[in-house]
């Protein structure tokens, strides 16, 4: 399968137009890579459209593609959006990409109460960078055409505020557009609902998964969110890491979903 590469914008872009890759999508396709004269690859922006074509002229840095084909992906729907909780060693990091992988559309840090890891300061922005970046990496291996979105953090009351059905905020709810419908799902070890049991309602808009961090969820974080319409559901018997809850929950949904 041909390498996939992102750029910036592909407004406009149709068949046999020579489409530039450059800055360090360019440096690392010639110079790590090694692409060359004459093969294959794939251009994406990231929203859904992508091109592919044969590689027309190599540069120190830079290349040409000539467009052969154009496709555009449309937005799924359902949404699927992870709220994963910050979590020490890596972990969250390793839920990003692994969700990503399987095709999370949107994620959103979650600073719980029992999270070790804390962002504060110039940390905030550092680390919904940093997840924003895997995310980036994790798309072009996974030969994704649509990057998932990264948003700031968020705490618990403003989780809860978003966890409504057809409820519109800045938190949970913000890539739904208002009067969206919205289920909240909310992983619990010793849940009622089995999530691969679950039905998702026909008409919803976007599902949204929340993760706790290695330490689980706080009572009075369950209780509030179950308050705002949260549905709790468990994978099954066994208790998995934070950094394998939400990818192994992802592929459940991608299953009831009809996607997989």
């Amino acid at each position: 399968m041909a390498s996939l590469y992102l750029v910036g914008s592909l407004d406009g872009v149709a068949v046999g137009d020579t489409v530039p890759l450059d800055g360090a999508e360019g440096r690392h396709a010639v110079s790590v890579a090694r692409v060359r004269v004459g093969e294959t690859l794939r251009i994406g922006d990231g929203r859904g459209t992508v091109v592919t074509g044969t590689v027309a002229s190599v540069d120190r840095d830079s290349l040409s593609l000539s467009v052969a084909s154009v496709s555009s992906d449309a937005p799924p729907t359902p949404a699927l959006t992870l709220v994963q909780a910050l979590a020490k060693g890596g972990r969250d990091e390793m839920a990003v990409q692994a969700a990503t992988e399987i095709g999370v559309d949107r994620i959103v840090p979650w600073s719980a109460a029992r999270s070790v890891s804390r962002w504060d300061g110039a940390k905030v922005e550092k680390g919904r960078a940093r997840w924003a970046a895997i995310a980036h990496e994790a798309s072009k291996q996974a030969i994704r055409s649509r990057v998932p979105v990264v948003e700031a953090p968020v705490t618990t009351a403003q989780l809860a505020a978003g966890a409504g059905a057809g409820a519109a905020g800045a938190a949970a709810g913000a890539g739904a557009g208002a009067g969206a419908l919205r289920v909240v799902l909310v992983l619990d070890p010793v849940g009622d609902v089995r999530l691969s049991a679950w039905e998702p309602p026909v008409d919803v808009e976007e599902i949204v998964l929340v993760v706790g961090p290695e330490g689980g969820i706080d009572r009075s974080e369950f209780d509030r969110l179950v308050a705002a319409g949260a549905v709790r559901v468990r994978l099954g018997d066994t208790v998995l890491r934070t950094s394998t809850a939400g990818p192994a929950a992802l592929a459940v949904l991608q299953t009831r979903l009809g996607r997989w």
